[in-house]
């Protein structure tokens, strides 16, 4: 189970939680750092147990659901990797941690939103019983979805959501070489370059204008930061593809921003950063009528 930061909202949800899995014959896996977080101590009952303990391990879902009789459900993440399923209570950015810390697995992730837009979750937080109650009864499905791999003289790092290369200094523009396939594509003055994923799609791709990526697409989105070109479009970049973005400016470092989390910067004597769709995929769990068109509407539409 992974909850996001503040105890004072989660607490009750909390409870709610164990709740629905105590009637429904779930046993609750806490890793120790949500034990600290809420202040659980020790373990009160069959329901209770430390993430890393015994239980069944996971099998693939084969993308429908199924929970056996007797499994143990993961609340708020741990590294259970012998769990069938991560619980979060939260918003996106628990989500994408959520995603992030069982990418590897075949643990798939549910989310009851507790926080300002939610995409990512199924349920919502007025809709946590009978929502969680579906889940533990096996009601739901899993979406397998890409990632982002991104590679510079620094090392090399996964990416659920997006990889962001951005000017080191606010305000001040850029001058990015791109490539795609090994094809130079020249140099654009730019603040930056944003490359998403389906689910990074609709976040800060969206709001700079980028294109919206179904669920299912096996491509990952290009495009470019304010721009100071009138031909600086957006793309969409299947897998065989890979991008490479080069510093060209000679004053001016760039950073390498990878799910919100600086990992490096270059500058104009680097080689770049390699990016490209990855080998491994995140598992969104979702009720079957919560659909990516559905969220999509809930969220952007009138």
């Amino acid at each position: 189970m992974i909850t996001h930061g503040k105890v004072e909202t989660i607490g009750p949800a909390l409870e709610r939680l164990r709740g629905v899995a105590r009637s429904a014959g779930v046993e609750l896996i806490f890793p120790e750092e949500e034990r600290a977080k809420h202040g659980l101590g020790a373990a009160r009952g069959a329901d209770l147990r430390t993430a890393g303990s015994a239980g069944r391990p996971s099998e693939p879902t084969g993308r429908t659901a199924e929970r056996r009789p007797g499994s143990a459900i993961v609340a708020d993440g741990g590294d259970a990797t012998d769990a069938d399923l991560a619980v979060v209570l939260g918003g996106d950015g628990t989500m994408l941690r959520a995603l992030q810390r069982f990418l590897g697995t075949s643990v798939p992730v549910i989310g009851v939103n507790f926080g300002r837009v939610g995409f990512l979750a199924s349920i919502g937080a007025d809709e946590l019983e009978a929502g969680l109650a579906r889940v533990f009864a096996g009601d739901f499905d899993v979406v397998d979805l890409p990632t982002l791999d991104a590679e510079a003289k620094a090392g090399r790092w996964t990416a659920v959501n997006d990889v962001v290369v951005r000017s080191s200094s606010v305000g001040r523009m850029v001058e990015l070489g791109w490539s795609v396939g090994n094809e130079d594509l020249g140099t654009r003055p730019s603040d930056g370059v944003i490359c998403s994923t389906p689910v990074g799609s609709t976040a800060y791709n969206l709001s700079n204008g980028g294109p919206v990526l179904v669920w299912g697409l096996d491509a990952m989105a290009f495009t470019f930061v304010a721009p100071h070109a009138l031909d600086a479009r957006p793309l969409v970049i299947p897998r065989d593809r890979p991008l490479t973005v080069v510093n060209r400016t000679p004053d001016v470092a760039v950073t390498v921003i990878v799910d919100g989390h600086q990992v490096c910067e270059l500058d104009a004597h680097s080689e770049g950063v390699r990016i490209g769709l990855g080998p491994q995929r995140s598992h969104l769990a979702t009720l079957p009528e919560v659909t990516f068109f559905r969220r999509y509407r809930r969220t952007f539409g009138a």
